[in-house]
């Protein structure tokens, strides 16, 4: 196997390490953890959570797919100068 099928397979396998093998993460500010403090808002600070989390991966999914499309758009240009 060449050498960029190795760092190739390596990069997936990394990858798909950190998909399944992922930790959970609590994503609370202080004032969300002060508001929410005790034993009996469980379901309320676990939603805060969830919706933090949420609010939190959607930029990250657009600097992605913008990355991803300028990548397919410089891979264009490679294959038209060759």
């Amino acid at each position: 196997m060449s050498r960029t099928g190795k760092s190739f397979l390596a990069k997936h396998l990394y990858f798909l390490f950190f998909i399944f093998f992922s930790l959970g993460a609590n994503a609370q500010c202080a004032m969300c953890r002060a508001a929410l403090g005790g034993d009996e808002n469980t379901k309320q600070a676990q939603a805060v959570n969830d919706g933090i989390v949420y609010l939190m991966v959607v930029p990250y999914l657009l600097v992605a797919v913008i990355g991803y499309l300028i990548y397919r758009m410089y891979q264009s240009k490679k294959k038209k100068v060759s």
